[in-house]
């Protein structure tokens, strides 16, 4: 089991969407404490060691730390204005 944060940048961003996308996103983010990476992609280039969940057309990115067993939200939004 992992525990989730978000960064101050990401709540914000979570907060500001509709009730039904939150909830979406929230049972990614249970997926995510669960320690259910399937179909998670690593990011590349300026984004590299961070990784990505799809919840429908939104983009969670996460950093995922092994030796402390935290993830870190770093963004959530929508998948033409994530990266």
């Amino acid at each position: 089991m992992y525990k989730v944060a978000f960064n101050k940048e990401a709540e914000k961003e979570f907060l500001k969407l509709e009730k039904t996308v939150q909830e979406l996103i929230t049972k990614k983010i249970l997926d995510l404490q669960d320690g259910i990476f399937t179909s998670d992609k690593a990011l590349k280039g300026n984004h590299k060691g961070k990784f990505r969940k799809r919840a429908g057309d939104y983009r969670i990115v996460y950093l995922k730390e092994n030796n402390i067993l935290v993830i870190t939200l770093i963004r959530i939004a929508h998948r033409k204005e994530v990266y």
